[in-house]
C-alpha cells in the first residue's frame, strides 16, 4: 500500500532525484523559473489551436490526455522545486492569495 502524497514528500523526492544525478547545482531560482516557463508553454501548445469545445474534451482522447497529464506534472515539478529553493510554502501562498482575491473582488 502506498503512502498518501503531500507537497513536502513530493519536494523531497524531487530533491533526492536531482541530488542523485548531481543536478541540484543547476536548480537555481533563475533556471527553475525558465524551466517552469518552458513546461507551461508545452502545455499551452497542446491547447493552442483547439476550439473551446475541443479543449473541454481534451481528456477524452487517451494520447492527448497522457500528454496533458505529463505536462501538468512537469509544470508542478518545477513549481514545487522553485518553492523549495525559495522557501515558499505553496499551499500557504495559495491560501493567502485566495484571501486577498476575496477581499479585492467582493461578491
Amino acid at each position: 500500500m502506498t503512502e498518501p502524497l503531500d507537497v513536502a514528500k513530493l519536494q523531497r523526492r524531487l530533491a533526492e532525484f536531482a541530488a542523485a544525478r548531481n543536478w541540484q547545482q543547476y536548480h537555481t531560482p533563475k533556471n527553475l523559473v525558465a524551466a517552469l516557463s518552458v513546461e507551461a508553454s508545452e502545455l499551452v501548445e497542446i491547447f493552442q489551436w483547439l476550439t473551446p469545445e475541443e479543449s473541454a474534451r481534451v481528456m477524452t482522447d487517451p494520447d492527448t490526455a497522457h500528454r496533458v497529464t505529463d505536462e501538468v506534472a512537469d509544470v508542478l515539478a518545477y513549481l514545487l522545486q522553485l518553492c523549495k529553493v525559495l522557501g515558499i510554502d505553496p499551499l500557504a501562498a495559495l491560501d493567502a492569495k485566495i484571501d486577498r482575491n476575496e477581499r479585492r473582488f467582493p461578491i
